[in-house]
């Protein structure tokens, strides 16, 4: 039902933005996620501490962009949040990836690394496709 979901809802983006801009925040979405997964992975520096600032960072753009959908209604606002959400959800890739590492460690059985790691996908999706959009957001051509 999710998966169906963000299909349907993602599907809306191609009627909004021209192809070539949704290619174009793709490409660039995907080399960033790549690089700070990477990043994630390798680095020797706890990541651990900066996870609770993004993630009331993530309840700040929920309730900002609340606030902006109904009562301040400003475009501006809006292009600010997009930006901001691009610096918190490339935190949390980075975050997130480290932390799929330490569980993976943790050496738990059979069920539990399944549970995990189904957790740890969608952790990742949604970065991916919260970074996507906020990019979209930004740099996108709206059809005409």
């Amino acid at each position: 039902a999710f998966s169906a979901a963000m299909g349907l809802s993602l599907s809306s983006i191609l009627l909004v933005y021209t192809g070539a801009s949704v290619y174009r925040a793709f490409f660039i979405t995907a080399a960033a996620f790549g690089s700070l997964s990477l990043y994630g992975y390798t680095t020797k520096r706890d990541l651990s501490p900066m996870g609770s600032f993004l993630i009331m960072g993530v309840f700040g753009l929920i309730i900002a962009g609340l606030v902006n959908a109904f009562l301040i209604k400003s475009t501006g606002f809006q292009f600010a949040l997009s930006g901001l959400s691009v610096l918190i959800f490339s935190g949390l890739t980075a975050y997130d990836t480290q932390a799929i590492k330490e569980m993976y460690w943790a050496g738990d059985g059979y069920e539990a690394m399944t549970k995990k790691s189904i957790n740890g996908a969608l952790m990742l999706y949604l970065d991916f496709i919260n970074i996507f959009q906020s990019l979209l957001a930004l740099t996108g051509s709206r059809n005409n």
